[in-house]
């Protein structure tokens, strides 16, 4: 009987768990729409969004949990979505019905991550003054868009390949890196990382929902800091 008990416990503490960490309740717990306003509250902070002012509603993520986090912001703002696009790792799609979703390798990069980066860098850089991007981030972001920088070397332009990110992706993660590391690295062979990706925003005014999964809660870390500088 004791045995039961204990392993009802820890089945009880388990599931609790679970359902904390959630990225669908984690939004909808601290994401609420009153009247024209988005609220959006964690422990101390609170942020408010007058939606009146907009015309548009883009979201716009990437991350092995930004289907679940997209999925409770469309429960949350309905038909006030204009379209969008997160990028999820392959078998990770949710149920959404406004936000377009696409499928990507994770941990090394592959060319449908390359096209989504390049769709989502081009539906960023139609917003306008009057749009209001969501950005919905969590990690696995750096190998899910995949954005190869282009730099210049004596004068000349030079553009990386995704072969290039997956050789450099590969000795990161065989020696032994941490995700620190291994994304300081990252960020810098990225058009969009070390946030580069507010660039294309502007004029839109933005509003990111970042999920970390790295010790420290640094925000230039997690997913290479698509909309943190580094």
């Amino acid at each position: 009987m004791e045995t039961d008990a204990q392993f009802l416990a820890l089945r009880e503490i388990f599931s609790a768990a679970l359902t904390r960490i959630d990225p669908y309740g984690m939004i909808k717990d601290r994401v609420r729409l009153e009247g024209d306003r988005l609220i959006a509250e964690l422990e101390q902070q609170r942020h408010e969004v007058d939606l009146a002012r907009f015309s548009r509603i883009l979201v716009l993520g990437c991350g092995k949990a930004s289907g679940r986090m997209a999925r409770a912001v469309e429960e949350i703002l309905g038909e006030r979505i204009t379209g969008g696009l997160v990028c999820v790792k392959y078998g990770h799609t949710d149920e959404l019905l406004r936000i377009e979703q696409a499928e990507a390798a994770h941990p090394v990069p592959d060319e449908a991550g390359v096209r989504a980066a390049a769709r989502i860098a081009e539906l960023a850089r139609g917003a306008g003054a009057d749009t209001l991007v969501i950005n919905l981030i969590s990690g696995g972001g750096s190998a899910l868009l995949p954005a190869p920088m282009t730099y210049l070397d004596g004068g000349k332009s030079v553009t990386l390949t995704l072969e290039h990110k997956q050789a450099v992706t590969r000795a990161l993660l065989s020696c032994g890196a941490d995700i620190r590391e291994i994304n300081c690295v990252r960020k810098h062979l990225s058009e969009l990382k070390g946030g580069r990706f507010l660039r294309l925003l502007e004029p839109a005014t933005s509003l990111s929902r970042i999920l970390c999964d790295v010790v420290g809660d640094r925000l230039d870390t997690i997913a290479s800091g698509i909309t943190s500088a580094d």
